[in-house]
C-alpha cells in the first residue's frame, strides 16, 4: 500500500519536496553567512576605515561597532554550544 499511496501522491509530493529542500538550502546558507566570524571581522575592520576616512560620524561607528561585537559573541555562544553538544 505504501508504495502505491506515494506513486499516486507523486504529482503533489514531488514538487512540496523540491520546495522543502530549496528552503531549506536557503536557510543554511543564510544561516552560514550570518554567523561567519571572518565577515563579520571584516566588517569592523571596514567600519573603522570609514571612521578614520570621515565617512561615519563616532556615534555611528558606536552602534555599529555594538552590533557587530553583539553578533561576534553571539556566534562564538553558538559555536561553544555545538561543540559541546
Amino acid at each position: 500500500m505504501g508504495i502505491l499511496l506515494k506513486l499516486l501522491t507523486f504529482p503533489v509530493s514531488a514538487p512540496l519536496d523540491g520546495v522543502l529542500w530549496i528552503a531549506n538550502t536557503v536557510k543554511e546558507q543564510a544561516e552560514a553567512e550570518y554567523y561567519d566570524e571572518g565577515s563579520v571581522r571584516g566588517r569592523l575592520l571596514e567600519l573603522e576605515l570609514k571612521l578614520d576616512l570621515g565617512e561615519i560620524t563616532e556615534d555611528e561607528y558606536q552602534a555599529a561597532e555594538d552590533e557587530l561585537v553583539e553578533r561576534l559573541t553571539e556566534i562564538r555562544e553558538r559555536r561553544a554550544a555545538e561543540q559541546g553538544s
